[in-house]
């Protein structure tokens, strides 16, 4: 198992952590020197925040832990391609290097909808390399939209039934 993947692996494990809060599974873990020092998950309907981003979380544990905002030497892995927030956060932190699992082809600024970590204009950029745990990453997004499709319909047939008996 490569590094990558290694680190990947505790993305996924903190984008679990959203699923059983019923929040999109996203999860996010940054490294610096071989260590874990941020970790985040998505807690938007938790926090009531717009916010509440699986990066940004992180982001605000590594500067944190670090006592600086520049993450310059440090890799950050996400389960699903950053939005144009995190991927603005990720540039104002520094940070050099953006692990992806899997992209998202409706909201990514990675490259998908727009590509913010390699705008040459900005002081700064970000490699990224893509599809790391791809398949893992996917089909918790697959498997979480389709629980919740299936729970938004079974909650509008109980609806109609309880109409029905009024």
């Amino acid at each position: 198992m490569s590094m990558d993947e290694k680190y990947m692996k505790e993305a996924i494990r903190q984008a679990k952590k959203a699923y059983a809060l019923d929040e999109t599974p996203i999860g996010c873990v940054i490294v610096h020197e071989g260590k874990i020092i941020g970790r985040g998950y998505n807690r938007r309907n938790t926090d009531k925040s717009p916010l509440a981003h699986a990066e940004i979380a992180a982001i605000r544990k590594a500067s944190k832990k670090l006592g600086d905002w520049r993450l310059e030497e440090c890799t950050l892995y996400v389960t699903l391609e950053p939005c144009q927030m995190c991927a603005g956060a990720i540039i104002q932190s520094r940070i050099p290097r953006v692990v992806v699992g899997c992209m998202n082809p409706k909201a990514g600024c990675a490259g998908s909808v727009l590509d913010l970590l390699h705008i040459a204009q900005f002081n700064h950029q970000a490699e990224l390399e893509t599809g790391v745990l791809e398949e893992e990453c996917s089909q918790l997004m697959k498997q979480f939209f389709r629980e919740l499709r299936q729970r938004k319909k079974e909650e509008k047939e109980e609806k109609k039934r309880a109409e029905s008996m009024e």
